[in-house]
């Protein structure tokens, strides 16, 4: 990788036209005052950044579930996951991951398996920090099968910020670990719903990197990881 690799990454398409029509109102910017211009340069820069999708490194041994988003984790607890996916009402363990709006927003596949159902649902846009943000804010949840018939569940989450849920899978769609599935606009998070007695291999405050972090291990009798903060 050269070094300008390293800090100019590509972009998703997702971004082209936000980009477009921040350059636009720069050069509008520039005609009124060039103070103001140089100001949408900088916006134009951060919306480039905003949208960038780089690749990343997927662990490719099997029983890992990466983690789907870049971020912070937020909540560690169990609770039932979302009525539509029809996985019943038993508290499974739940993995947050708060995406802020400087973090890279595409989407990732935590674990290879077969898309068995997809459910948006509209709502409110509360900050996504929230636990509340959950079961009140908008929201596009997967159902993922594994090969060994367990499911997981997957929720995109919008936030105070965001105001648009992008999902590129289909239902009946095959997805790879780490594999692209959507991205959120500006601000939001991931829910993770681990099946029953799989143990989160994160901690709370702990920064996720979307497909390389492992959230967890699959046929694997872990203790919940423990670590401190330095």
């Amino acid at each position: 990788m050269t070094m300008l690799e390293t800090f100019i990454k590509p972009m998703h398409r997702e971004g082209i036209p936000f980009v477009a029509a921040f350059a636009v109102a720069t050069l509008i910017l520039f005609w009124i005052w060039e103070p103001l211009g140089w100001a949408g340069v900088g916006l134009t820069v951060w919306c480039y950044y905003f949208f960038r999708d780089p690749k990343r490194a997927v662990p490719q041994n099997a029983g890992l579930m990466v983690s789907p988003a870049d971020g912070v984790v937020s909540l560690i607890e169990r609770v039932a996951p979302p009525e539509e996916l029809g996985m019943g009402s038993d508290p499974l363990m739940r993995v947050s991951v708060f995406m802020s709006v400087f973090n890279c927003h595409v989407n990732r596949a935590p674990i290879a398996g077969k898309i068995t159902e997809i459910s948006y649902r509209p709502g409110k846009f509360l900050n996504a920090s929230l636990d509340k943000a959950s079961t009140d804010n908008e929201r596009n949840s997967l159902r993922i099968e594994m090969a060994d018939g367990r499911s997981i569940a997957v929720v995109q989450i919008a936030g105070l910020v965001a105001r648009r849920i992008v999902c590129f899978a289909v239902k009946g769609q095959e997805l790879r670990t780490g594999e692209r599935f959507g991205l959120i606009r500006f601000g939001s998070r991931l829910d993770i719903y681990l099946p029953e007695g799989v143990t989160p291999q994160v901690t709370l405050g702990q920064t996720c990197v979307a497909g390389e972090t492992v959230i967890a291990l699959i046929g694997q009798e872990m203790p919940q990881r423990l670590a401190r903060m330095e």
